[in-house]
């Protein structure tokens, strides 16, 4: 049964034309369409809350609150995939990355980002750029039209000029 599972959801994944074709769960427990970001620059982002690249939300943030009026979003993926480093449940995330990030852009549930039970968007997200995710914080760009634009790999600052300049570009087209 978990292999018919697991067999969908790399079809799906690989059926799939952009990032708008695929739902997510919200850190609250709601259905998340990602069809609701049609027309918007998304940044995707695998996140940790006990990782030493975790302070990297504080630059999220302030992306999110500069651009979000020009039609950018950041997304926040919570993935417990590598050193055990989100272990938290999706309550204890939320509350952590308001009070101490005061993070407002969308978080989702907690979802495995690599491996047999990767979720099928990030199956789809790997494909389109630079395959299997190393670490937390990895960001994929995103176009207007939900297609990959550019990958990021967890070094690369939110803040760093090379992001920001594809933001730009891509709030541009």
């Amino acid at each position: 049964m978990r292999r018919v599972i697991l067999s969908l959801a790399a079809a799906l994944a690989l059926s799939a034309q952009s990032l708008h074709d695929f739902t997510m769960t919200a850190i609250d427990g709601a259905p998340a369409p990602m069809a609701r970001f049609k027309g918007k620059v998304v940044l995707v982002v695998n996140v940790a809350s006990r990782c030493g690249l975790t302070p990297q939300y504080e630059g999220l943030e302030a992306l999110y609150r500069k651009y979000k009026d020009r039609g950018f979003v950041v997304v926040g993926v919570p993935a417990n995939n590598f050193g055990g480093q989100e272990p938290g449940s999706n309550q204890e995330i939320a509350e952590f990355c308001k009070r101490t990030y005061d993070v407002t852009f969308p978080m989702m549930a907690k979802v495995s980002v690599k491996g047999d039970d990767m979720h099928p968007l990030y199956r789809y997200l790997t494909a389109a750029k630079g395959g299997d995710i190393r670490w937390n914080f990895t960001k994929f760009l995103v176009g207007k039209d939900g297609r990959v634009l550019e990958r990021f790999e967890p070094r690369v600052e939110p803040t760093a000029p090379e992001l920001v300049a594809a933001i730009e570009r891509a709030l541009a087209q």
